[in-house]
C-alpha cells in the first residue's frame, strides 16, 4: 500500500507540474453536483447528494426520546453513518469502522455548531418526552470527498424535514405540523494537500495519493466547524486560503440547497 500510495503521489505531482488534474479540473472546482430529496418515501426527511461519482442518501427520522439528563430542556439530535460494501470495495461488513464514525462526527459537529437545529425547539412543553431527530447517512457510492456530500445530503434533507403531530406523548404517524425549524444552511469544503498545493474535492484516486485533508465547514457569517486528517501540517497562511476558498464557494453549495 505504501508503494501504491508513492506512486499515486508522484503522478499527482506531476499533472499539478502541468497545472492539471486527471479528470480536467483547475485546482478549486468541485465536480458536478446534484441534490435530490425526499428519495425515501418511510423518512421525514430525505436527500441524495451526487458529488461526480460519489453517491451518500441521507434519511430523517424523528421520534420521542427521554431528554439527556443534563439537558432536559433539549431535544435530540443523532448522527450515525453507514459504509457497506455495496458503496465500495474498500468496506467492509461489520461493525463502523473509524472512518464511518469520523464522518458521521463531522457532519455532526457542523449542524450543531452552526446551530442549524435549535434544539430547544425539540422539547415538548409539560411532557417527559422530548423530539428526537435521527440523521442516517449511507454512502451509495465511494468516489471521494464523502465528508461534502455526506454534509450537503444531511442539510437537504433537514431543511425539508416534516415534524410529525404529537399527541398524548405519542407520534400520530402520517400527520404532520410543519417543517423541522432551521437558521442557516451549513456546508462543507473538503481539501486534499499535496505538494504545497491544495485540491478541493479530491477525488477518491486523489485522495490515495495526497498527504491529508482538511474538512472546513461555514454558514454564510462563520466557520463552524473543522477537521484534519493525515500527517500533514498547514501554515496560517494555508489555513487563511481555506477559509477564503470556503466562503466562496460555500454561497454556490448553499444555493444549490435553496433551489
Amino acid at each position: 500500500m505504501e508503494v501504491q500510495k508513492e506512486l499515486k503521489h508522484q503522478q499527482l505531482m506531476q499533472l499539478l507540474a502541468a497545472g492539471k488534474r486527471a479528470d480536467g479540473r483547475s485546482k478549486h472546482d468541485y465536480r458536478d453536483i446534484q441534490i435530490t430529496r425526499d428519495v425515501l418515501g418511510n423518512a421525514e426527511g430525505s436527500a441524495l447528494c451526487t458529488i461526480g461519482k460519489t453517491q451518500v442518501i441521507c434519511g430523517v427520522k424523528v421520534s420521542l426520546a427521554t431528554p439527556f439528563p443534563d439537558r432536559p430542556n433539549e431535544g435530540v439530535l443523532s448522527t450515525g453513518a453507514e459504509f457497506t460494501p455495496l458503496g465500495s470495495h474498500l468496506f467492509e461488513p461489520g461493525p463502523p469502522k473509524v472512518e464511518a464514525i469520523e464522518l458521521a462526527r463531522v457532519v455532526d459537529r457542523g449542524i450543531r455548531s452552526a446551530n442549524m437545529v435549535d434544539l430547544a425547539s425539540l422539547s415538548i412543553p409539560g411532557s417527559s418526552k422530548v423530539k428526537a431527530v435521527y440523521v442516517d447517512l449511507w454512502i451509495a457510492d465511494h468516489d471521494g470527498n464523502l465528508f461534502d456530500a455526506a454534509m450537503l445530503a444531511a442539510v437537504a434533507a433537514l431543511s425539508k424535514c416534516r415534524m410529525p403531530k404529537i399527541e398524548n406523548e405519542k407520534i400520530a404517524f402520517g400527520e404532520y405540523a410543519g417543517n423541522l425549524p432551521v437558521s442557516c444552511l451549513p456546508v462543507s469544503c473538503t481539501f486534499g494537500a499535496i505538494g504545497g498545493q491544495h485540491l478541493l474535492d479530491p477525488t477518491l484516486d486523489e485522495e490515495k495519493g495526497v498527504d491529508g485533508l482538511f474538512v472546513l465547514a461555514t454558514t454564510p457569517d462563520f466557520v463552524c466547524a473543522a477537521q484534519k486528517s493525515g500527517w500533514m501540517g498547514y501554515t496560517q497562511k494555508d489555513i487563511m486560503e481555506f477559509v477564503d476558498i470556503s466562503f466562496k464557494k460555500g454561497a454556490e453549495l448553499r444555493r444549490l440547497l435553496e433551489q
